[in-house]
């Protein structure tokens, strides 16, 4: 039995998971499908979600309904958090402060995204980015 990895999934990684099923991002959302990694989701990063599929939709080949049922399914995969206190700014993008906040809330240690620079100084909050690769590297 393997211990159940919980994780801040960064849009990015989310997008391309979709966009491609060459890469890491790709092996870790069918980690996620298969239990092996739990999502830590806020209402905030699922809005992200559906800005960023919903404007890119065209390129992903998918429909409103479809980004819908595939949200529906990320929500039913994934433990959900709220955040009752806000410190921003932390981070170098204001947008990415939601994602730190998120994981400190949840007690979740690890954020995966392919802007680690974005996420340099969160070491301090108990927290690290890596990127899919070395989470799957983590997991085999």
């Amino acid at each position: 039995m393997h211990k159940l990895i919980r994780i801040v999934l960064d849009t990015n990684i989310l997008y391309a998971g979709l966009y491609s099923s060459k890469g890491a991002s790709f092996k870790l959302l069918r980690a996620i499908e298969k239990d092996r990694v739990k999502m830590v989701i806020s209402t905030t990063l699922l809005f992200e979600y559906e800005d960023v599929l919903k404007r890119s939709k065209s390129v992903l080949g998918l429909s409103d309904g479809e980004i819908d049922k595939l949200l529906d399914y990320f929500c039913l995969k994934s433990e959900h958090q709220k955040i009752h206190f806000l410190w921003r700014p932390q981070l170098p993008d204001p947008k990415d402060d939601h994602i730190l906040e998120l994981a400190v809330a949840s007690g979740t240690s690890i954020i995966v995204t392919y802007n680690a620079k974005d996420f340099k100084e969160i070491a301090s909050f108990g927290v690290r980015s890596i990127t899919p690769k070395e989470l799957m590297e983590e997991i085999l």
